[in-house]
């Protein structure tokens, strides 16, 4: 029998890349992980009823697995952003003199 290749495996491997290389992108690395996820559910269900008939499983986990470090290190970025608009404000992101004033204040010192 031959072995064929998953559709989508070296989809799910380039955007499971760039989803960690864009974590800090304000979100971007967000929409390349969960496209990755979304490619690499559909090559699963391919490969689950017929593992024989496929050779790339393996970058196909790989991409899943980067995708999946990619959408956590987004959301981690993404709540570090929020946290910092909360403590400093707005107004502060674009001034350094302001924003060390208030974390100074956050921080007691």
């Amino acid at each position: 029998m031959e072995q064929n290749k998953l559709p989508n495996a070296t989809a799910v491997l380039v955007l499971g890349i760039f989803s960690i290389l864009t974590c800090c992108c304000y979100g971007i690395g967000l929409v390349f992980g969960v496209i990755a996820l979304f490619l690499a559910a559909s090559d699963l269900k391919l490969y689950r009823n017929a593992p024989e008939r496929f050779h790339n499983y393996n970058n196909l986990n790989v991409g899943r697995i980067l995708s999946i470090i990619g959408i956590v290190l987004s959301a981690l970025m993404i709540l570090m952003i929020i946290w910092m608009i909360n403590v400093v404000g707005m107004d502060a992101l674009g001034n350094e003199d302001l924003m060390r004033e208030r974390m100074q204040d956050y921080l007691g010192k």
